[in-house]
Parts: C-alpha cells; structure tokens; sequence
C-alpha cells in the first residue's frame, strides 16, 4: 500500500480536522463575560426581555434549565419554542450574515413540538429535553422526511428507513429534531486539501465570530448553529477533531465521548475504531444533559457493549463548581503546543485560572509517543481501510439513493464534477477504495501500533506516572481564513491521541484571540467523562469565557 506513504500525520492534520442549571427566574439571561482583548456583549435578554432588543436576540445564550423553566411556568411552549428558532434561523443563518450552518429543517417540527405540549399538560415533562430543538449532523439517520446526505448529492434520494440510534433517543428524551446541520463532505474524508464546512449539498457554512473565518470541520454546521443561538445544543460526530475543533473555532462546549459510550449505528461512518458522536451547547450543563440521553447498549452497535458498568444516564451530578480544587491536572505541551503563540498565550492564561482554582498542575506532563504519534502514517492506514468496508456495510442500509458502494461513490463524484469537485478532488476515497481488506498485515500492525501509542503507551503512561485526574491542551489555533482554492491553513492541534485510542475529550472556551475564541481541551483514559466534564465545568465557572458571536464579516 505504498500509496500511504504519501500522507503522513503532519499533513493530515492539515486537510482539517475530522451553563449551569440554574433558578428559575424568568426574564433572566446569563450575561456573556468579557475575556482577553475584546469586550463582551452585555445586552442579551431573555425571552422576557426589552421590547427594543428584537425577536431574534430573545433566544442568546438561553440554557436548557431556563426554557424548562420557562415552560413549566407556562409563559413558553415547544411550539413557541420553535418558532422562534425558525424565525432566527431565517434572519441569521439563510438572510443576513449568512452563517450557512443548516442544510435542511424538519417540515415536521412544529406538529411534534404541539404533540409534546399536549403531552406535558397532559403527563408532565418526560425529561430536561422535552420540547427542546435539537439539530443533527447531515450524517445522522432520520427516518422522517428529511435527507442524511454527508453533505453529498451522492447520498440524496430516499431518507433512511430507520433512525440512528441517538436520533430515537433523542425523540424517546422529548426533544424536538429541528433539522440537519451543514458539515465537511462525508467528515471531511474525502480530499486532503479540502475547506472545512465545505459540502456540495450546502456549499460554504461560516464562522458567526468572523464570516470569512473557518468553522472548522467535519461538525463545522453543528458548532456554528450553536455558537450562533440557532439551537439549544446540537449533534456532531467525531474521528479525529470533528467535535472538538469546531467548538473552538466557534467558541462553544464539545464533548467527544469514549468509543463505545454512544451508539454509531445510523451515523454515516469513518471508521469503525474512532468514530463518535458527542453534543455541542453553549454551556458544560447542557452538554451534559445532552449526553445523558445519548447512551446505552445498542445491539445494532457491538462497541457500546464494553461501556456496560460504565455510562449514566444523568451526567449532572458531577457538575461540581469546586472540582479543580485539590484535582491533579498535567500540562501537556509536546507536539500540542508551539504552532500558535496567540493559542500558547490562551493557554497559559488558562492554566494559571486552573491553578487559581486550586488545581495541582504538573507542568509538563507530556504524552510519551507524541513523536511517534506525529511522526507515524498509522491512522491514515487504519481509516483509510475501515473507510471502505465500513461505508460499504453502511450504504448496505440505504434504498432509493445513487450509490451502493464506494466506488460507485467515486464515480458519481466524477459524473457531477461541477457540483461535487469545484474545488477539491477524492485524493481519500481512490486510496481508500485501493485497500484490500482487514485482513491486511499493514492494517493489523497500523492499528495495534495506534492503540499502543494513544493508550497503555501515551495518555494511560503519563497519567499513572504522575497520578493525574486528567490533561489539559489547547484545542487548537484561531480560526482561519477560509480558503476554497487551496484549502485549510490548519497549525495543529491536541485531538489525535485520544482519538487513535478512542478516549474521551471535553473542550470549553478559554479566551479570546483578536475576537476569535480559543479553547482548551481535557483529555483521559477510556469512560472518565464524569471526570472531565465536573473539570470542565469547574473551569467554565471560574472563568465565564464563553460570549455571543458578532457576525463580523472580515477582521477590522
């Protein structure tokens, strides 16, 4: 497979990365906290807010706990609820700014919202998300009248005849699927110059902090919707960044979950051994709220067997405001640091909150393979084969669409050349569509060698030698410039340990960088997100970063 050779880890990296519940107060809006060189915006209102502040800025940086208020008070409905989004979306994602975060909305939104009403008057809530709108990544299966796509025209045709799994537990949890978010065509594996949060179903989706700027990919519609107070939080799915890089770009909370913790199955995939599918929100509480929802055995998804024992149903308990205090956190640097002085500058803000915090920091405390790691062609190897086999099982699920097989994929790319490659090629689809199998000696020894580097040998080895809760990195650089031409400027990022290994990571913003927001990521062994996310949140209330979005279209 000398194919591979050329694609080393240094140059993937570079095609793109694959608020606490509080009292019911109505009227009430959390006020954005200024961070870094930039002032926050201090006029957001509640749904109660000022007659002058305009029907789209009554829903910014709104929380679950509040609409549920809200709700239970009387003075809100789902269907008001969605509405209100719908109207928004109108104004700021379709006219306006543009942020092109979404490519479909569900024609049936607004009838489920009503059936949901009726049900809670009748019955009482069924749980945090009922009547909550929800957006999913166009690679989510809905059997409903919308497309799952992956953003291409490849895949448009019949809708799928079942829902994924997390879509019916999110409909099982009340929540109301608003619709289908812009991504990186097929999760961003498909060029190796591609523009991230480019798709031939929805063209270019933008960065609300700057329009020019890059949302990051492959989740790229699923953080700018949230970022951009289009939805209460969102559905992304991750390989390799694909979650976590869009919430820094976008300045919102990611969490990618262990593999295994969240069921796949009906989620157009990558890679049987990395993918995953974690929320976006504004908020560390609403992340968690949405995960909760989210796991569980699935027998259509074998991996989620081994999270027996180990997932909950309610994540909330472990929102912990004082969880730094006394927490053993190590600085990781090597290989995840350096490509930015503006990210290293953020960074070193946040760990000195941390320690303000009364966190123990063990600085550094690197990862032991980072070189290897970065150095290495292994994870191109592994998703290059698991691509084939497992789109190829995947497609299997699907009628009435124009593809069967990846190769059938790579010939409808070429018969609509101007709709499908105006920009960039299918360098990782013909690779991917050359590879022989599981079978392979290289694949073996390629995916023996990543569980080794990401796992016993790299996160697991540096958190047992210095007894660690958790690392801390940054997430990634400032946006860049979206460029179609020669696609992403990508410096680095902190993502692919945990994601060779399938390891769960949680991101939240940090600071601010020339106005574009900046997060910090922590990582830790398989099934430690209750760990993570009482960290995470413990730091996001130290700090208050997170603000709404201005819409800029270019830098002053």
């Amino acid at each position: 497979m000398s194919d591979f050779g050329r694609l080393n880890r240094r140059t993937f990296l570079r095609m793109g990365a694959l608020a606490a519940a509080t009292p019911a107060v109505a009227g009430l809006a959390a006020a954005p906290v200024a961070a870094d060189d930039d002032k926050g915006d201090k006029d957001n209102q509640g749904l109660h807010g000022k007659p002058d502040a305009g029907p789209f800025r009554e829903l910014e940086e709104i929380t679950i706990a509040r609409l549920q208020a809200e709700m239970a008070a009387g003075k809100l409905t789902s269907r008001k609820l969605v509405d209100m989004y719908l109207k928004r979306i109108d104004a700021l994602d379709k006219n306006g700014p543009k942020v092109n975060a979404i490519l479909e909305l569900n024609p049936d939104a607004r009838a489920i919202a009503d059936a949901l009403d009726a049900e809670r008057k009748k019955t009482g809530p069924r749980g945090p998300l009922h009547g909550i709108p929800v957006l999913l990544k166009d690679n989510i299966d809905t059997h409903d009248k919308m497309q799952t796509g992956a953003g291409s025209l490849a895949l448009v045709g019949t809708p799928a005849l079942q829902d994924a799994t997390v879509a019916a537990r999110l409909r099982a949890a009340g929540a109301v699927i608003l619709g289908k978010t812009n991504l990186s065509e097929w999760a961003n594996f498909r060029s190796t110059h591609s523009s991230s949060g480019w798709s031939g179903r929805g063209g270019q989706c933008n960065n609300p902090f700057v329009l020019d700027r890059n949302p990051c990919g492959s989740s790229s519609g699923s953080g700018a919707a949230v970022s951009a107070n289009l939805t209460v939080v969102s559905l992304g799915t991750e390989t390799d960044g694909s979650i976590v890089c869009p919430a820094t770009n976008n300045g919102v909370v990611g969490i990618k979950p262990t593999v295994g913790l969240v069921s796949r199955a009906g989620v157009v995939p990558i890679s049987h051994n990395q993918d995953t599918v974690g929320p976006h929100a504004r908020t560390v509480t609403d992340a968690a709220i949405t995960l909760g929802a989210l796991v569980g055995l699935d027998p259509r998804d074998g991996a989620t067997a081994a999270s027996a024992g180990h997932f909950h149903t309610d994540y909330t308990p472990f929102l912990d405001p004082h969880a730094l205090n006394g927490a053993r956190i190590g600085v990781a640097r090597k290989g995840v640091t350096g490509y930015s002085e503006k990210t290293d500058a953020i960074f070193e803000q946040a760990i000195a909150a941390l320690r303000a915090a009364g966190a123990v920091i063990v600085d550094p405390a690197d990862i032991p393979t980072m070189d290897e790691i970065n150095s290495s062609n292994d994870e191109t190897t592994v998703l290059l084969f698991d691509f084939k086999q497992d789109l190829n099982a995947y497609l299997a699920t699907r009628v009435g669409v124009p593809i069967k097989t990846l190769a059938d994929a790579i010939a409808f790319n070429n018969a609509h050349a101007d709709q499908e490659m105006p920009w960039f090629g299918q360098e990782l689809f013909i690779q991917a569509e050359a590879t022989d199998g599981f079978g392979d000696p290289a694949y073996q020894q390629a995916l023996a060698n990543d569980k080794r580097r990401g796992g016993a040998d790299g996160i697991d080895a540096v958190l047992q030698q210095y007894h660690l809760d958790a690392l801390v990195a940054p997430t990634g650089a400032p946006a860049w410039t979206t460029d179609l031409v020669d696609g992403d400027h990508f410096l680095g990022a902190s993502s692919t340990p945990a994601a060779i290994v399938g390891y769960p990571l949680v991101t939240v913003p940090a600071g601010f960088s020339h106005g574009l927001p900046v997060n910090i990521t922590f990582m830790g062994t398989a099934w430690s997100e209750p760990t993570l996310i009482k960290l995470a949140y413990a730091f996001e209330q130290a700090t208050k970063i997170r603000r709404a979005p201005q819409y800029l279209p270019s830098m002053p």
